[in-house]
């Protein structure tokens, strides 16, 4: 069983009874939702799934255009496929879709609704979004105030 090793299951239940997983598409976030629903069926955990559209300078010079629209279209395919995957390993979790910068708003999530544990993927879509923003899970893993399962 996941981390029993470490802590007793009780004090699990109670360290990590919040959730909040990271989605992006990528193959890396897939995995962490696994991992998340894992820990949720053998700890009792609730399950936030969480996806940030990125507002760059670009996106706000395009703000209401079909660039926005496509954004807003992928996060909305990216969070359907990833409440499929928790309805699929019967657990049930709670959607948030925001926009800002990704580790922010990530960040700031996790403060205002007293996250537990985030999960998040080591690595997002491309090495492009990395280079230009960033590690985004070291980012969150030097801001946030709880713990940070880094998946790769």
């Amino acid at each position: 069983m996941l981390f029993s090793s470490l802590l007793d299951r009780s004090k699990l239940m109670r360290i990590f009874s919040q959730i909040l997983v990271c989605c992006d598409g990528s193959k890396y976030s897939e995995k962490a939702i696994r991992i998340a629903c894992d820990m949720a069926k053998s700890y009792g955990s609730e399950l936030t799934l969480i996806h940030v559209i990125e507002k760059t300078t670009k996106s706000n010079i395009l703000a209401g255009s079909e660039y926005t629209k496509i954004l807003r279209k992928y996060a909305k395919d990216v969070m359907q496929k990833a409440q499929k995957i928790t309805d699929q390993e019967g657990i049930k979790s709670r959607i948030i879709t925001k926009e800002g910068n990704i580790a922010d708003e990530i960040v700031k999530y996790s403060k205002q609704h007293n996250i537990d544990l985030i999960i998040v993927g080591s690595k997002g879509l491309g090495a492009v979004i990395k280079f230009l923003l960033g590690s985004i899970s070291s980012k969150i893993a030097n801001h946030a105030l709880c713990s940070v399962l880094i998946i790769k």
